[in-house]
């Protein structure tokens, strides 16, 4: 789905009510924005997220001896903690 919105010379643009809605923004809230070669591509936190989650397996081949969890409680072990 392709819409147009107006950016105000003060930079400001508003989503459409039933998208916010749908993205659970209905009340506001926080998105970010990421500029691409292709243009640019708002998420929600949940979608940023996730999106970083996706990547992180991605890396790690989702290997959970490769996760923060993993190497702190590694590193706490070496350490005596």
């Amino acid at each position: 789905m392709t819409l147009q919105v107006t950016v105000t010379a003060s930079g400001r643009m508003s989503l459409p009510a039933d998208i916010r809605k749908r993205l659970g923004l209905a009340q506001g809230g926080a998105v970010y924005v990421d500029e691409t070669d292709d243009g640019i591509v708002l998420r929600t936190a949940a979608q940023a997220v996730e999106r970083a989650q996706a990547l992180a397996k991605q890396f790690t081949g989702g290997n959970p001896e490769a996760s923060v969890d993993a190497f702190l409680a590694r590193r706490r072990d070496e350490s005596g903690e």
